[in-house]
């Protein structure tokens, strides 16, 4: 073959290369965007969606640089939210709001949650009375302390199979969310609230919100992992 037409082929099929992985660039983060909607539509309203991939190609992997959704109503269980979570893993960043969350019986609002690398940090505001709603009838929690990645509450009503006034203690253990009551009579019982084999839970917060013309309540937080 000449010299001259081996180096016109090779050219073209540069020009083809480059052609057919811009278009990728182009159209990948779409098509990526419409799936992750897609996805988390089954759970309620999306706003938006916005997928970044450098080189695009690698979407076709499950893997991008970077994942931002916005949603207005939400509502799933603990478990639900777990596997969607794990279902990003491949994002490098993800970042995602939503104005209401029904997470199981507590509705959530102000809700987002980041993920970097494979930690979680999440955080949502849940006001008083939506606490209340989401308790047993006749129970009622209030907050005593955060500290040391735990959360104290005074907790009255039918706790623990015990009808009384007491104090109990979540935290996370050994990945997993778990609730117990502090005292001699009831020290060794231990009731597991969260637990997931993807999402390994390392900590949680809470601190009481209370502002003039604002619903009183909580800011809740949670660091993880995926696993």
């Amino acid at each position: 073959m000449p010299v001259g037409r081996a180096a016109r082929i090779a050219g073209a099929v540069v020009v083809a290369i480059v052609l057919v992985l811009g278009l990728a660039q182009l159209v990948l983060p779409r098509i990526a965007a419409i799936t992750i909607s897609s996805r988390v539509r089954r759970y309620g309203a999306v706003q938006s969606v916005s997928v970044t991939a450098w080189p695009a190609v690698k979407l076709l992997w499950g893997d991008a640089d970077s994942v931002t959704v916005r949603a207005r109503d939400l509502r799933l269980n603990p478990q639900q939210a777990a596997g969607l979570v794990w279902q990003g893993r491949g994002a490098g960043s993800v970042e995602m709001t939503a104005a209401h969350v029904q997470l199981g019986p507590l509705r959530l609002s102000g809700v987002s949650l980041r993920k970097r690398g494979d930690a979680l940090t999440a955080q949502a505001f849940a006001s008083a009375a939506d606490v209340g709603g989401a308790l047993p009838p006749g129970m009622s929690v209030a907050l005593l302390r955060s500290e040391a990645g735990s959360v104290a509450v005074t907790a009255s009503g039918g706790l623990f199979g015990v009808s009384a006034s007491l104090v109990a203690v979540a935290e996370a253990q050994q990945g997993r969310l778990v609730a117990r009551p502090l005292g001699l009579l009831l020290g060794g019982f231990q009731l597991t609230l969260f637990v997931n084999p993807h999402v390994y839970v390392k900590s949680i917060g809470a601190s009481t919100v209370s502002a003039p013309g604002e619903a009183s309540g909580y800011r809740l937080r949670m660091s993880a992992r995926l696993r």
